[in-house]
């Protein structure tokens, strides 16, 4: 047997017993989908479906409002306006590097299996990605910049969504998981997301902040130059940030924001660069999955090579 060969037999042998592995560099997470979206009975988007190409916005939304399963492959740059639905079954996906959606937001809303992937989003007036009554999402090797409102939010009752390989540059309020300290009664027991591999460049807060999601799983994200917080565990929340790399950043984490009281936040394993240590404290729900963590430190060249548009 060769080394690799054993290298991997060992690998698939402790994942399958449910271990959390630390890689050197040379090993950096593949881009497969895991975390939160793997289950619930998984996330495939459209599936087998024969891809349409769309260099439109008439084609883009009537493909992405078809009732049918559908792989959509998003070719140039298309301008929308407001917030537009997108149905169940779906995988929009970027041609390249130059794929682009703006002026307006997608709308991911009361249904089940959506996937997002390398599309640059620019310039929209609400939110760029809002998923609500939602399960089964993976948003994944997106660039956010120059937007209004939040990059991706997450709420009401949402469920399953992984958020992965994105790059945020120099945007406010980047992720919500969330919308108000008063909606438990649908919130509790979901809004579980995990956050792994993004790269938030000269943002400035949510990432994410969290309301009653609880576990939430924050890890191998790099923060570089975050400006307000990194992380925010409020309202009931449980989040587990771990394996991060923290740059220039005051305030990488902190229990409370705003008029939300403390949620419960685990950090472990995170890497501090020019930065403040962060609040922690209570206890976080384990997670169900197992993954591949890359180490703390390698974190920074290995997203900074691997995330956004361009990638995959």
């Amino acid at each position: 047997m060769s080394t690799m060969t054993l290298r991997a037999a060992v690998v698939t042998t402790l994942l399958a017993a449910g271990s959390v592995l630390a890689t050197p560099a040379a090993s950096a997470a593949p881009f497969d989908l895991v975390g939160w979206a793997t289950q619930g009975g998984g996330t495939t988007g459209g599936g087998n479906a024969s891809p349409v190409t769309v260099s439109s916005s008439s084609a883009l939304i009537s493909a992405m409002q078809s009732s049918s399963p559908a792989v959509i492959r998003v070719s140039g740059s298309i301008a929308i306006s407001g917030m537009q639905k997108v149905a169940a079954n779906k995988t929009i996906i970027g041609v390249g590097s130059g794929a682009a959606i703006t002026g307006g937001g997608l709308n991911i809303s009361n249904v089940s299996n959506v996937i997002v992937r390398n599309i640059n989003f620019r310039g929209w007036g609400d939110d760029a990605i809002n998923v609500q009554y939602s399960t089964r999402v993976w948003i994944d090797h997106n660039s956010f910049s120059n937007g209004n409102d939040g990059a991706v939010d997450v709420k009401r009752a949402s469920d399953y969504v992984t958020v992965s390989w994105n790059k945020f540059i120099d945007h406010d309020k980047t992720m919500l998981l969330g919308h108000s300290d008063d909606n438990g009664g649908e919130d509790r027991g979901k809004l579980r997301v995990t956050y792994h591999h993004n790269w938030f460049a000269g943002t400035n807060q949510r990432h994410p902040r969290v309301r009653f999601g609880n576990p939430v799983h924050v890890y191998n994200n790099y923060y570089a130059g975050v400006t307000s917080y990194g992380v925010a565990s409020t309202m009931e929340a449980g989040v587990l940030v771990e394996g991060n790399y923290f740059e220039n950043t005051e305030d990488p984490f902190h229990r409370g924001e705003g008029s939300s009281p403390a949620g419960n936040l685990v950090a472990r394993n995170n890497h501090f660069v020019n930065s403040g240590s962060g609040d922690a404290g209570g206890s976080v729900k384990s997670i169900p999955y197992s993954v591949t963590l890359d180490s703390a430190a390698s974190v920074k060249s290995i997203v900074s090579s691997g995330a956004g548009t361009g990638r995959i």
